[in-house]
């Protein structure tokens, strides 16, 4: 396939198991099954940051956070930082984008007119951080909703404090993306260029905001709905972040205390969540549509995935920070392309860092020299097995967000198959765990005696991939 088209679909803070092609059976997600009947399905994909920013910048520039220098939310990418979408904007694409970008700074005190850009390659942008107030005209989500004669607001929910009823889906943000997107797509019809556009929807983050239409269906049944994975007491053993933000989230400045929410809380955190995941996918099926009608199905690249997960109550947790459990770092990924890929589900362990080099190698073009990732594309077209990609998979936090400064949180993850080891640098600890024997992650093995082979054979692979995450640029050395 010569110069495929690329939908780029980038929720946000969606963990891996929100779909039903994931195995859960409460969502509604029929379209994005069927994208994933029709494609690729990766059953082990990870983030390289547990946080919006620095794991964004990784997986468009195909780099590590560390090595981006884009590690924390709120600070700006580096200028000489190449995205892949100026790649293939230099080679003839035509690069669109509705809805976050987040490479930079974007809160409307910081910035109030809108983040600030590099040259990304995006000369179509349609940008709305998220739905909510700030940023003036510059918000075009809110600008669209003018158009409407409509203005963005939310109402509490009757039974909770921690979700509130949404726009409906008509007049929702993910569905203000969607069109821009479909707007986009149409125009292209009739143009020789191969185009990318990337979808940046802001559900189904925090707060909880669902139309209400979608979330009706989850209260019908609320009391079936699973309760958070969590056992009393197990942060005792724990890096001390967790503890702390168990209290509340984002150390107790974004609610959701744990203690202090109720069983039906918890479940209709949980529902909200879920019916936002359907809006997604409902949208989604609009885009699925289209590109059928167009007769663009067939040369194009369809990737969804998110850029981190949520914890939504696991381990006594809410929303994001320094933890790398499976809820904050694994995320569902599914390419799909009829041309050219056929279905399958993929085992092995990636990186979403792979993204990048995976888009150029389907567009036949040159890595970028300080690419670190692998491209996925040998997997996608049956010329790499499916059941191995990466001996281990990494994540990095280095003081992400502000909110826990004594010590600040400096933290690293290496996974494997079986094991998963925790460092947290500030305070010399860490969590190890036996995903085989402890798929949930509640017994931490870093101090146990029978465990200090594990333990120091997983530190000396993050060490190793610590050392081996250095930036590959600049490729010059001085004669010596």
């Amino acid at each position: 396939m010569e110069n495929p088209n690329i939908l780029w679909i980038c929720s946000d803070q969606q963990r891996w198991d929100t779909l039903g092609c994931y195995g859960n059976t409460f969502v509604d997600t029929p379209n994005l099954d069927r994208l994933a009947e029709q494609g690729a399905v990766f059953e082990s994909a990870y983030c390289q940051s547990p946080v919006c920013t620095p794991s964004r910048a990784s997986f468009l520039t195909g780099r590590y956070p560390r090595t981006t220098r884009c590690r924390q939310n709120g600070q700006d990418i580096p200028g000489d930082e190449v995205l892949v979408t100026k790649i293939l904007a230099d080679h003839g694409y035509v690069c669109g984008l509705s809805g976050k970008l987040h490479l930079s700074a974007c809160l409307p005190t910081v910035c109030p007119e809108m983040e600030e850009r590099i040259d990304d390659g995006y000369t179509d942008f349609h940008w709305s951080h998220h739905a909510g107030g700030g940023w003036g005209n510059r918000n075009e989500y809110w600008a669209w909703l003018r158009e409407k004669d409509a203005l963005f607001e939310t109402s509490p929910h009757p039974d909770t404090s921690w979700v509130r009823i949404g726009m409906p889906e008509e007049l929702h943000q993910t569905t203000w993306c969607v069109e821009k997107a479909l707007d986009f797509i149409r125009q292209r019809t009739a143009d020789t260029d191969p185009w990318l556009f990337s979808i940046n929807m802001f559900d189904p983050h925090h707060g909880f905001d669902p139309p209400g239409e979608l979330m009706d269906r989850y209260m019908d049944r609320l009391g079936l709905i699973p309760l958070p994975l969590y056992h009393e007491g197990e942060l005792t053993d724990k890096p001390p972040y967790q503890a702390y933000d168990h209290a509340g989230a984002y150390g107790k400045q974004a609610g959701h205390p744990y203690e202090q929410m109720t069983e039906e809380d918890h479940r209709i955190v949980r529902a909200a969540y879920w019916a936002m995941c359907d809006l997604i996918d409902s949208q989604v099926g609009r885009l699925l549509n289209l590109l059928e009608e167009t007769g663009q199905i067939e040369n194009t690249i369809v990737i969804y995935t998110s850029d981190h997960g949520e914890m939504l109550g696991d381990h006594g947790i809410y929303l994001k920070g320094p933890y790398f459990y499976e809820p904050a770092v694994h995320v569902p990924l599914i390419i799909s392309s009829p041309g050219s890929i056929a279905p399958k589900r993929v085992t092995g362990m990636v990186e979403l860092m792979d993204l990048a080099q995976t888009i150029l190698d389907a567009a036949g073009l040159e890595h970028h020299p300080g690419m670190q990732g692998r491209s996925l594309w040998p997997v996608l077209t049956g010329d790499a097995p499916t059941d191995h990609h990466h001996d281990d998979v990494y994540c990095e936090y280095y003081n992400a967000m502000p909110w826990h400064q004594d010590p600040s949180a400096q933290l690293t993850m290496l996974r494997t198959d079986r094991h998963k080891i925790v460092v947290d640098h500030s305070n010399s600890g860490g969590e190890l765990y036996d995903l085989e024997a402890d798929p949930a992650e509640f017994a931490n093995l870093w101090n146990d005696p029978a465990s200090r082979e594990i333990k120091a054979d997983m530190l000396l692979r993050l060490c190793n991939r610590m050392a081996w995450t250095v930036d590959p640029m600049p490729e010059r050395r001085a004669a010596w």
